[in-house]
């Protein structure tokens, strides 16, 4: 499966839960894919990838320093991680 394909589900998934997937645009480079928002105010980013696809670099430098800012950061790869994010941050 593509990135595209599973970027498209995962955003469909959190529509469907009544939340908003946005693509996160902010003109630095590394940053994640996808901010996510909760009906309940949370705010999650995520950086999808293609099945077993890895971080580079800079996007692992991106992601400490937001983690290290008290942002949490999803890497998702596959359906399954989809489900387990939509579960942990949803329910």
């Amino acid at each position: 499966m593509q990135e595209s394909s599973l970027e498209r589900r995962l955003k469909n998934e959190v529509g469907r839960l009544g939340g908003m997937a946005l693509k996160f645009t902010s003109g630095v480079t590394g940053v994640p894919d996808r901010l996510v928002l909760t009906p309940k105010g949370k705010a999650v980013f995520v950086e999808m990838k293609a099945p077993g696809g890895r971080l580079r670099p800079l996007q692992a430098k991106r992601k400490q320093q937001l983690e290290a800012l008290g942002f949490e950061i999803y890497v998702i790869d596959s359906i399954e991680k989809i489900q387990s994010f939509l579960k942990e941050v949803f329910l």
